[in-house]
């Protein structure tokens, strides 16, 4: 068994999350390798492209940005991800750093893969198709200034729904409960097979998110009267600029990530714990 571990070294902890579970597999005869761009006496090292060709299974230490980051390289080949909790308390990871003992359980297979929908996104410029994105959270046009409000064209099938906001954001299950959650999004079951359709700030009270069919294709395009500049973003990263003859195409991808279940965290145990059972932090 070959697994490769991508750490975050900027989260607090992490290095040392590093040392320890490299001893541990070490103990477990487990071979394990990190990019060779970092060392650490208990792996060996190779490319990171390479790592993920390589390994049977894929560990991130981090926050769910390391993990949505590594998990969408890993959903290409086909990988199992695991990720070790290195900051704030997130949806994604599994195991926090006292729980390393767990990772022993992917030996005797003691674990379960949870499939996580993602979307394709497809930028289109005078109808040629200039870049492709894979979203595991959401894609997101908004507004370059604060309480510009943009023009924002929705079509699914034959029909088009026009808004007035200062953004929108096309989410994933899986990003329910990121942004789209603060923008007044619902939360969704991660298993679920569905898009959700969230306006930012709409100018109009009876804009409410939209839940469609994850077979739904959904084409965006998005201008304003005052020449503000629009950005789609992809997973919280800047794609690019958004023009009048911009159009995004929002479909569900081929490719799914697979998360690694250890232990009995389940989605709505760490979001009573996210939200401390309704009181407030």
């Amino acid at each position: 068994m070959i697994i490769a571990v991508l750490p975050n070294l900027d989260k607090r902890g992490s290095s040392q999350v590093v040392e320890n579970l490299g001893l541990l597999l070490k103990k477990e005869g487990i071979e394990a390798y990190l990019p060779d761009t970092i060392c650490s006496p208990n792996f060996k090292t190779a490319p990171e492209d390479e790592l993920f060709r390589i390994a049977d299974y894929i560990i991130t230490i981090g926050g769910d940005g390391t993990i949505i980051r590594y998990a969408k390289r890993a959903a290409v080949d086909n990988k199992p991800i695991l990720g070790i909790n290195a900051g704030r308390l997130g949806y994604l990871a599994d195991v926090e750093q006292n729980e390393l003992k767990l990772i022993s359980k992917l030996k005797t297979n003691e674990f379960t893969l949870e499939d996580r929908m993602m979307l394709s996104v497809e930028i289109y410029e005078n109808g040629k198709l200039i870049n492709t994105f894979d979203a595991l959270n959401d894609a997101v046009i908004t507004s370059g200034f604060i309480s510009r409000i943009i023009d924002i064209s929705v079509s699914v099938s034959n029909d088009t729904i026009n808004y007035l906001a200062d953004g929108l954001i096309v989410s994933t299950p899986t990003g329910s409960t990121a942004y789209s959650m603060s923008a007044g999004g619902p939360i969704i079951d991660p298993g679920a097979q569905c898009v959700c359709i969230t306006p930012i700030c709409s100018h109009s009270l009876s804009a409410k998110p939209i839940l469609l069919g994850g077979n739904k294709t959904i084409t965006l395009k998005s201008f304003s009267k005052k020449r503000t500049e629009i950005y789609l973003t992809v997973d919280g990263r800047k794609v690019c600029n958004v023009k009048p003859y911009t159009e995004i195409k929002i479909t569900k991808s081929k490719n799914t990530v697979k998360l690694i279940r250890l232990n009995e965290h389940s989605f709505y145990k760490t979001l009573s714990a996210k939200f401390k059972d309704g009181r407030s932090f």
